[in-house]
């Protein structure tokens, strides 16, 4: 069994839990109020990337790199979504860099779906 097939669960799971989250976070920041930014931030993160995973899930079978992006992107927005949303309860984040480095983990797994696309062409 491939990496991509034993991940496509995780990735439906990732993209369930996102999506339920960044809907959450959207009436976080419209009602709650405090500090609404960083709750806004959290659901687009979470919502941009929760239709992502259900897509690198859909075709995991043909996109050779879907494995890494997922993990990527399921790494990075849990640390950048989870830091926000630290910050914005406890007035404190993660850790240092946690946001930034969840966006480079985000970047990467988008990195990874276009290297997919570039070693698909040439098998």
């Amino acid at each position: 069994m491939s990496l991509n097939a034993r991940l496509e669960p995780v990735l439906y799971f990732f993209s369930g839990l996102f999506g339920a989250a960044g809907v959450a976070l959207a009436a976080l920041a419209a009602h709650g109020g405090g500090e609404a930014n960083l709750a806004a931030s959290a659901s687009a993160m979470c919502l941009a990337h929760a239709p992502a995973l259900l897509a690198l899930a859909l075709s995991a079978a043909r996109l050779k790199t879907a494995w890494l992006a997922g993990f990527l992107i399921i790494v990075g927005t849990l640390l950048f979504a989870g830091d926000l949303v630290t910050l914005r309860f406890t007035g404190s984040g993660l850790f240092p860099y946690a946001a930034p480095t969840g966006g480079w983990a985000m970047m990467l797994g988008w990195l990874a779906v276009a290297a997919g696309a570039v070693l698909r062409g040439k098998t």
